[in-house]
């Protein structure tokens, strides 16, 4: 392990895995932010991943959560009779990064122009529709001119 870090590498296959002088912590609603304490500062990201999290569900049967004196959220653990600052839903957490469109739609072969084209607003503009087999491209040999291999032209809307 010494080896790993010696070459810069984490000692641990996990992405989730904090950083050292970081904590995991969770706001009264249940969102986690997380701590550094070398530099005094907080954060929605997780600071490997860049990933935003959530808590999910309730608390197990038998925690309850209060806040302290400083406002600060800290669960009680009444089967066991102790309390921590450690929310126990954390090892439960999911993603809450919105989902970003796809920047490249595929489609099958039997995918048509018009599949693809259908509800979009193309009013003034010129479509430029290829095949998986064609394409266009810029020719070196021919002083940059455009070879057109395979293509269909269309003006939508005026």
């Amino acid at each position: 392990m010494a080896a790993l870090r010696y070459a810069g590498l984490d000692d641990t296959d996990s992405e989730d895995e904090l950083p050292p002088g970081w904590e995991e912590r969770t706001t009264k609603d249940g969102w986690v932010y997380y701590a550094n304490h070398t530099e005094e500062k907080t954060q929605w990201e997780h600071p490997k991943t860049g990933k935003r999290k959530r808590v999910a569900g309730d608390l197990p049967y038998g925690w309850e959560q209060e806040t302290d004196e400083n406002g600060q959220v800290f669960f009680v653990d009444h089967i066991n009779k102790r309390t921590t600052y450690l929310d126990p839903r954390l090892a439960f957490t999911v993603d809450d990064n919105p989902t970003k469109p796809a920047t490249r739609q595929r489609y099958d072969s039997s995918t048509t122009a018009m599949d693809i084209l259908q509800g979009r607003d193309f009013t003034g503009k010129v479509v430029v529709v290829t095949g998986a087999n064609s394409g266009i491209a810029l020719s070196p040999s021919k002083g940059g001119e455009i070879n057109i291999y395979s293509w269909h032209l269309c003006a939508i809307g005026k």
